[in-house]
């Protein structure tokens, strides 16, 4: 199995400085936008067999716009999300933090962002549990899966096994980069091909 996990295109929230869930996300920018067709037009000249999108509207309008490039249509995945802020969804990080503090993953990994939201440990161990579901569920396919920065980050540190994030040093991951990995039976393991692919974007 091929598993290209895609980032969302640029985001109104990530402009404004919002924290958004599946309530408080506004979609694209019309950058992020012309991001996703740039995306789909590298998807038409390697296609996939399954295209999987989370449910938050960033994830989802660029699944939408990369959709002509995939016949078999779009199927939503809520487990692709990114962690699920609760109650606090939709207030801007300054609001966020003055009324729930700042996430610590480190020191507090078992208590919500905010109430009705996921714990760092929630948020780790639904990202585990997805990557083996698709592993299990799509043996020899090419899934593209549009999610978020966190899924993608946390995928790595999973399947690679770091202990624990680093202070000095982190992973990023570009508006619609692509970031690949393939997965072996019978040995079960994982193989990083390319991480935070942006060439598409290069114009």
């Amino acid at each position: 199995m091929r598993l290209l996990l895609i980032r969302h295109g640029e985001s109104v929230h990530s402009q404004l400085g919002l924290v958004a869930g599946e309530r408080g996300c506004l979609g694209l920018t019309q950058r992020g936008q012309e991001q996703a067709l740039a995306l789909r037009w590298r998807l038409e000249t390697s296609p996939a067999d399954v295209l999987l999108s989370s449910t938050m509207p960033r994830a989802s309008e660029t699944a939408r716009l990369l959709a002509p490039a995939v016949p078999s249509g779009i199927r939503f995945d809520r487990n692709l999300c990114e962690l699920h802020p609760g109650e606090g969804d939709g207030l801007t990080v300054a609001e966020f933090t003055a009324r729930y503090g700042s996430a610590d993953p480190q020191a507090r990994p078992d208590q919500p962002l905010s109430p009705g939201g996921e714990s760092w440990h929630d948020f780790t161990r639904r990202v585990g549990t997805t990557l083996d579901g698709l592993a299990a569920g799509y043996r020899g396919q090419t899934v593209a899966a549009v999610t978020h920065a966190g899924f993608i980050v946390w995928a790595l540190v999973i399947l690679l096994g770091v202990p624990r994030p680093g202070t000095r040093a982190r992973f990023e991951t570009c508006f619609a980069s692509v970031t690949q990995w393939e997965y072996s039976e019978p040995g079960r393991y994982w193989t990083l091909i390319s991480f935070n692919d942006t060439s598409h974007l290069a114009g």
